[in-house]
């Protein structure tokens, strides 16, 4: 579904992302592991169109997209959840979520997906009415995955969906991705809780210093003891 060929992404002088290939199939869920700063962030940002690759391929289901604007991504299929949520703090749940749809013309579809986003996230539906500044931080990770999920991507992008939560929601937007994977969503997940997302990942890439070091399915890595040590608290 994604294939990413040999990308390099500066920041000015900043060489951030080195020769990076991978690929995502359809219905995977694929996760990306790294230390702050080793690029992982830059990667989704390039992939959702933000940032310009200098030179290689990024090509969603078999069109070339690198390079073209954020807006046609997102038509194309391709949603991404920022990393620190980037709700609209003083518009309601509601207007937000109506924002995730703002390319799509069909009424019944969005007042559907309003109805499954609120079966998702039925806090969201408490607080319809309520602004986004003033939900808690998971309550506003909920609304960033749900505004994301009104432009109906096939591919969705989640940067650090579990940072600066409490453990017990950190599980609960875990079941969420998964339960988002079955109906047919396929996830590349940026997470520093290289455990939880390993548990429910097919595949992971690890990336250091804009690097691809290594990669395999989740249990592979799981097991793998240098990866272990790095990344997961292991000894």
């Amino acid at each position: 579904m994604l294939k990413i060929n040999d990308i390099n992404v500066y920041y000015g002088n900043i060489h951030a992302l080195k020769g990076v290939s991978l690929n995502i199939n359809p219905g995977e869920i694929v996760t990306l592991i790294g230390a702050n700063g080793a690029g992982k962030s830059t990667l989704l940002k390039t992939i959702s169109g933000l940032l310009k690759p200098k030179t290689g391929e990024i090509l969603f289901e078999d069109e070339y997209v690198a390079g073209k604007v954020p807006q046609l991504i997102v038509k194309r299929g391709i949603s991404h959840v920022p990393e620190g949520r980037r709700v609209f703090a003083n518009m309601s749940v509601e207007e937000n979520l109506e924002l995730g749809a703002f390319l799509r013309k069909d009424k019944k579809g969005i007042r559907e997906d309003f109805e499954k986003i609120y079966g998702l996230f039925p806090r969201l539906l408490e607080r319809r009415k309520q602004l986004s500044g003033t939900l808690s931080g998971g309550e506003q990770q909920m609304l960033a995955m749900g505004r994301a999920l009104m432009a109906r991507p096939r591919l969705l992008l989640l940067d650090e969906p579990s940072m600066g939560l409490a453990p017990l929601l950190v599980k609960t937007i875990f079941r969420i991705i998964e339960e988002i994977n079955q109906t047919g969503t396929t996830i590349l997940l940026v997470e520093q809780n290289a455990n939880m997302a390993l548990s429910i990942a097919n595949r992971a890439y690890v990336i250091e210093t804009g690097k691809i070091v290594a990669s395999g399915t989740a249990e592979e890595l799981g097991q793998s003891d240098q990866i272990r040590k790095a990344y997961l608290g292991g000894h």
